[in-house]
């Protein structure tokens, strides 16, 4: 009987096994037929962050999928930073609100790199994963604060791991500054991008929160344009202040910059994150006049 039950179990967990290797290649291959439209024609596209409409707390994306449709803007980076989000069950979720509301995931931004690189690796293989699910093929983290939770040493040793499994699934993994972060300076992507030279690992640029951290956008550009592969456009109100205002409020020289890149020849997403938002009763309205202001890059 014991022997029985054993060999029972083995084969319930060999079958559940191939299974979910058979699963695994076939989304890889279904999602690799679906690459980005921005990707395939090398242009250029607006998106939105869903931070910009629900701000920093979990509201299930409801008024990211209320308000978005309004703007006419059809790409989509998923902030999926909550436990509930970030399951199987989230991820339905995201699937089944962009069909009902012909929204389009673009991006999944997960919490940042930093302590155990074992549950690091895991959690942003999970995300590659979903995002090829979604049709996409982007995924974005920042970092701890500067210092903590394993500092950059932490961040590389992770990337080492994940840059070879984004490789052979063509997603790309956007690594985010902060200020105050341990992704923050121009020293610390040259250290990033000479431990991992993997073209599928590149930078988004957070041009406010480099103003924040008093880094010269136009020195990150100058070295590093042809590692850009995600610009996240914010104002801030203060050289060496992170607090995000509306466009053309602040310091932050957000035309300039994305021109900058266009001439070194950016291809990708260009991404409203105004976030949190700043009045709840002006929101659609912030986001427009945000949308008209950009739209015009797009090709």
């Amino acid at each position: 009987m014991k022997s029985s039950s054993r060999s029972r179990r083995t084969f319930l967990e060999t079958a559940g096994l191939g299974a979910a290797g058979l699963a695994l290649a076939r989304s890889g291959s279904e999602a690799s037929a679906r690459r980005d439209s921005v990707d395939a024609t090398r242009g250029v596209q607006i998106a939105i962050a869903t931070i910009a409409l629900d701000g920093f707390g979990d509201e299930g994306f409801e008024h990211a999928f209320r308000i978005i449709p309004q703007l006419g803007i059809r790409n989509v980076e998923f902030n999926v930073w909550f436990p509930r989000t970030v399951t199987l069950e989230g991820m339905k979720r995201i699937e089944e609100g962009c069909g009902r509301t012909g929204l389009q995931p673009v991006c999944l931004q997960g919490s940042g790199f930093g302590g155990n690189v074992i549950k690091d690796v895991t959690h942003k293989l999970w995300l590659m994963e979903r995002i090829k699910r979604l049709g996409a093929r982007r995924v974005k983290f920042t970092g701890a604060r500067r210092g903590q939770e394993g500092g950059l040493e932490n961040v590389i040793a992770t990337l080492k791991e994940l840059a070879p499994a984004a490789e052979e699934m063509d997603v790309l993994v956007l690594v985010e500054n902060h200020a105050n972060n341990n992704i923050e300076t121009i020293e610390d992507y040259d250290r990033i991008f000479e431990a991992v030279p993997s073209r599928h690992v590149g930078m988004c640029l957070d041009m406010a929160h480099f103003d924040g951290a008093n880094v010269d956008n136009f020195a990150v550009i100058e070295r590093f344009h042809d590692r850009v592969l995600h610009i996240d456009m914010k104002d801030t109100e203060a050289r060496g202040v992170h607090k995000v205002v509306n466009y053309g409020s602040g310091v932050t020289d957000v035309h300039g910059i994305v021109k900058k890149m266009l001439g070194h020849g950016y291809t990708g997403y260009l991404l409203i994150e105004q976030a949190p938002p700043l009045s709840r009763e002006s929101l659609l309205e912030d986001l427009t006049r945000a949308y008209k202001m950009f739209r015009g890059y797009e090709k």
